[in-house]
């Protein structure tokens, strides 16, 4: 696969989404991601709903290689440090702790490969008070205070993807981009340590700096009222979205659209801060005037103004829209034996060339025999092989 980062090779010792997600962000622009696993059951998340290629795996998973190691052998920890010798990254989500007794600790690595870039990817953190508390998603979205200001307080629910999981792998590879660009300079490598915690609260940096700055408590309904974002429901019971922002332009198209008039001339909603103000009341009301059609009426008649639109589009809806088509992000998996045909494709464009195609998620020690052989074939080329014993000794 084609990539800004070909020739960067990542070892991912990761599990369920945090650590997979940043391996696969780094095996999306092309690195050569090598996953290890535990020999036997591998990363929890193959057999989240149903048999051992969760469709949960392979969204985080694609674009890699596979190998299977058992951790308390020596022979397969010294396969797993002949790997780590001729890597650039590696990247782990253990708990704090877990790392230092697999013998895979920063030091450790970093004493084998000086060049290594070290990615650790916690809940909350590697120390203090929360350090050793289990995290999911859920719960680091609740605390990082962004789920306070991403739900309707009168109807709290949690938002489905888990967002917190993702956005974390994101931000890890990006600070291990960044990484790589100063070892370019440096010739050294790093230790990058990033929680769940800290990705959300920085992801939720805007609602921040508004409290710090006017003092108000962010509330789940500030950003769409006055963003001026509304959800209606159709006549068909589908969805139908439009963002008003701040520019008038946009009320005075949507008023056309609809032929509104009346809402034009209440009083309640003449001016941008009185539409603010009586947000619910508005809403209310444009609820009633899209119940009249179905969405498609409305999508083609908002075609013809200038309003930021579009269907609240559902899985299958989104993988027909005609954008979506003409983007090409629907591309086909290559090199599958069993699950899902067809994936995303990676968001970028580089030079105007997008991915075709994306690889399959390895089975489990899918590429081990292949893995292991090229070791030893370049093995005869290295220096004495350290391990964690020889390291304590020399210290």
């Amino acid at each position: 696969m084609y990539g800004v980062l070909n020739g960067v090779r990542i070892v991912e010792q990761g599990t369920f989404i945090t650590g997979p997600c940043a391996g696969m962000m780094l095996g999306d622009l092309g690195a050569d991601v090598i996953k290890v696993e535990s020999t036997g059951s591998g990363d929890p998340y193959r057999s989240f709903r149903n048999g051992f290629y969760s469709a949960h795996f392979q969204a985080y998973n694609r674009n890699k290689r596979g190998i299977s190691l058992d951790m308390k052998r020596d022979t397969d920890r010294d396969v797993f440090y002949d790997l780590i010798r001729q890597a650039d990254v590696y990247v782990q989500n253990f708990r704090p702790g877990a790392a230092a007794r697999l013998g895979a600790d920063a030091q450790t690595l970093q004493s084998i490969n000086p060049r290594l870039v070290y990615c650790s990817i916690s809940g909350f953190g590697p120390d203090g008070p929360y350090a050793k508390r289990p995290v999911y998603d859920s719960v680091a979205q609740a605390t990082s205070g962004f789920l306070g200001v991403a739900i309707d307080p009168d109807e709290p629910r949690f938002i489905g993807p888990a967002l917190a999981d993702a956005i974390t792998g994101i931000y890890a590879s990006l600070g291990i981009a960044g990484a790589l660009v100063e070892r370019s300079r440096t010739g050294k490598g790093r230790l990058i340590e990033i929680s769940m915690l800290e990705a959300m609260m920085h992801f939720s940096v805007e609602p921040f700096t508004g409290y710090f700055a006017l003092g108000e408590i962010p509330k789940g309904t500030d950003r769409p009222r006055l963003a001026q974002a509304f959800i209606v429901c159709c006549r068909d019971g589908r969805l139908f979205a439009f963002h008003l922002s701040s520019l008038d332009k946009f009320w005075d198209a949507l008023i056309e659209a609809t032929g509104a008039r009346h809402l034009a001339d209440d009083p309640r909603f003449a001016v941008r801060q009185g539409r603010i103000d009586n947000y619910r009341e508005l809403s209310e009301a444009l609820g009633v005037i899209f119940s009249a059609h179905d969405r498609d009426h409305w999508v083609a008649r908002f075609e013809g103004f200038d309003v930021p639109f579009g269907p609240v589009n559902s899985i299958p809806e989104a993988i027909g829209d005609p954008q979506v088509a003409h983007l090409g992000m629907i591309v086909p998996v290559e090199g599958r034996s069993e699950g899902a045909r067809q994936s995303v494709r990676p968001a970028f464009t580089f030079d105007g060339e997008r991915a075709t195609g994306v690889d399959a998620a390895p089975t489990i020690d899918e590429d081990g025999h292949a893995i292991r052989e090229a070791l030893a074939r370049n093995r005869a080329a290295w220096p004495e092989r350290i391990r964690p014993d020889t390291l304590a000794k020399s210290a």
